[in-house]
This record gives structure tokens, C-alpha cells and sequence, in this order.
């Protein structure tokens, strides 16, 4: 009996193998490449014949790390307004009747239809005349990419939150307004923590989306020292500093370290928040 069951758990093992060889490989090619002397990808070993920090030490001198920084700064600013905005947009949808409500939300809805590169032309001809009158907002500048971000991640994120608010009883807040709380106290002491789960995926997501997009920046940031990381890492395999796969993978892994580290710090996050979410009536 404890054999058929062995044989019958083999195909699922072997698949859930297969699955996690074909995840880490790609990570441990790119880790050998980073220690590995030498810029080449061909013919070579998944295990380094001769290891070296060559080519982490080779990042600080072309500003690697400035690119990092700026990645930073556009992407924690653009989830922490992201998340500030929706979640203000998404509870007056979930708890107010006003006019043109639903219009509004069918708005946003036939928003998310159309691909983000159908209004690349569009958006950079808006960063060219806004920056004419109010140059920190034009092209070329990391506030002006940021509220195109800002503005891209709105329609589904308040389609995603309003889901989740209305999901949260309305007794709640209406107990705190008898005990004298106004709808703003109520919003940020009772609604914002139990929504705890659906702002730290909306963070996540929003962080992810700006670190790892090319295509925009890459249309709005001309100066290399306003390099965002997306961008900047092209120029290792691009033909700006040769075709450089040992730095180009160093800077792979440098540059994956923000996200790795918003997914160990966000997890409590979520956990917690899932169960203070929990409400018994």
C-alpha cells in the first residue's frame, strides 16, 4: 500500500523538479556569469573555473548605482502616491452614491482595454509642452516620469481596492461615527488597516511595475546620469560600454536586491493584515 502510494506521488515530485530547475537555473547561470573572469557566455561552466569581484567593482565606475538610486526614488514615491490616491478613490466609490459613479468606474474599466505603448507618442508630447511651463515636470526629469506612473497604475488599482472595501462591513464605520469619529478618522483608523493585504499588494505591485519598466524611461530619460536601473543595464549589452555579460550579470543581481528585500519585509505585512482582517458579526 505505502508503495503505490510512493508511485503515485512520483509524477507530481518530478513535476514540481522539473518546474524548480527551470526557475533557479536562469539565477544560478546569472550568479557564475557575475564571478566568473571574463565577459563571455558561450561554451562556459555553470561553475566558475576562476571567481572574481572584477566585474561587481566595474559598476561603481560607469554610475551603476546612481541608476539604482534613481530607480529608488521613482519607484517608492510612485507606490507610496499610488497607494495614497487610490486608496482615497477607491473608498469614496466603495461607500459614497455621487453622480456619474458609474460612468466613472466604466471609465476606468475601458482604460485598462487598451496597451500602455498605444499612448507612448501621446505622453511624451504631454511631458514636451508641460515641461515648457513647469520644467521639473518635463522630459527628461524623474518627477515628470513619475506622474506618468502615478497616473498609468490609478484605473486597475482602484478597481482592485474597491473590491476589497467593499468586501469590509459598513457596521464598522458606522459604529465609529456614533462614537463621535469623523469619515476621515474613520477611513484611516478602521477601513486602512484592515485593507492592510490589498495596499501592500498595490504597493508591491506598483514598485515592481516602475523598478522594472524600460520602455517609458527609456523614451523619457535622455542624460545617462537620470538612468533609471532598466534602462542603464541595456547599455552593458547595447554597445555603449562594449557587450560586457560579466558586468551586465553583476548588475542583474545588485540590481534585484530592492525587490528581494520589499517581498521579506512586506510578508508580515500581508500575514498581519489578513488577520486583523478577520471580522466576526
Amino acid at each position: 500500500m505505502k508503495k503505490n502510494n510512493f508511485l503515485n506521488h512520483i509524477p507530481k515530485h518530478l513535476l514540481i523538479w522539473i518546474i524548480l530547475v527551470f526557475t533557479f537555473f536562469p539565477v544560478a547561470w546569472t550568479v557564475s556569469a557575475s564571478l566568473r573572469a571574463g565577459g563571455g557566455l558561450v561554451g562556459q561552466k555553470l561553475i566558475p573555473e576562476v571567481l572574481t569581484l572584477e566585474h561587481y567593482s566595474n559598476l561603481k565606475a560607469i554610475g551603476f548605482f546612481n541608476w539604482i538610486k534613481n530607480s529608488l526614488i521613482v519607484s517608492l514615491t510612485t507606490a507610496i502616491l499610488t497607494v495614497f490616491f487610490v486608496s482615497l478613490a477607491a473608498y469614496a466609490f466603495s461607500r459614497f452614491n455621487f453622480w456619474g459613479k458609474k460612468y466613472s468606474l466604466l471609465t476606468l474599466l475601458i482604460l485598462q482595454m487598451f496597451p500602455a505603448v498605444m499612448g507612448m507618442v501621446a505622453v511624451y508630447l504631454l511631458l514636451f509642452h508641460i515641461g515648457k511651463y513647469i520644467p521639473f515636470l518635463g522630459l527628461n526629469t524623474l518627477s515628470g516620469l513619475i506622474m506618468v506612473y502615478l497616473g498609468g497604475g490609478v484605473p486597475y488599482n482602484i478597481w482592485l481596492m474597491k473590491g476589497f472595501f467593499d468586501s469590509i462591513p459598513d457596521s464598522l464605520e458606522e459604529s465609529a461615527l456614533i462614537d463621535g469619529a469623523t469619515r476621515f478618522q474613520a477611513y484611516y483608523k478602521i477601513i486602512l488597516p484592515l485593507a492592510t493585504p490589498v495596499l501592500a499588494v498595490v504597493a508591491i505591485n506598483s514598485f515592481i511595475g516602475t523598478y522594472s519598466d524600460f520602455l517609458l524611461a527609456s523614451i523619457i530619460l535622455k542624460d545617462p546620469s537620470k538612468y533609471t536601473f532598466a534602462v542603464g543595464l541595456r547599455n552593458f549589452i547595447s554597445g555603449m560600454y562594449d557587450v560586457r555579460w560579466g558586468d551586465f550579470a553583476a548588475a542583474s543581481i545588485v540590481g534585484a536586491l530592492p525587490i528581494v528585500i520589499l517581498f521579506l519585509s512586506l510578508q508580515n505585512l500581508i500575514v498581519s493584515g489578513l488577520t486583523r482582517g478577520a471580522v466576526k458579526e
